[in-house]
């Protein structure tokens, strides 16, 4: 039960996202992992998110250095990366449905599952 709400609610944002009422922020973390995947239709939904992005948040010194330290807090590189990302793109929430990172408290950004998201939301 607890994924096919989380999956409703990611649909519901993806929604909103669409209808311009909530913005994405694209990082060259996705455009990494995109190429990783061995499907081609997965890869070209996922492109397609790319060109809804608001903003698109290239590497720098600044967010590998901030992805270290967030990664001094137990979280992988990706994932480290990933939130430092958006945090330098200014983004109020990193929504995720992973429940490590749900548990972690970074500064500058607040970890949010999708369901909670549309509850702060609403």
């Amino acid at each position: 039960m607890k994924i096919k709400l989380e999956t409703e609610a990611k649909l519901f944002i993806q929604l909103q996202i669409k209808k311009g009422i909530y913005d994405l922020v694209w990082s060259y973390v996705l455009d990494f992992e995109k190429q990783q995947n061995p499907y081609d239709d997965k890869r070209n939904a996922i492109q397609i998110w790319k060109s809804r992005a608001k903003t698109i948040c290239n590497s720098s010194n600044e967010i590998l250095e901030l992805g270290k330290n967030i990664m001094m807090n137990g979280i992988m590189s990706k994932d480290a990366l990933h939130i430092a990302c958006s945090i330098k793109s200014k983004c109020d929430y990193f929504i995720t449905t992973d429940v490590k990172l749900l548990k972690k408290e970074i500064s500058g950004i607040q970890i949010i599952d999708p369901i909670n998201f549309i509850r702060e939301m609403e």
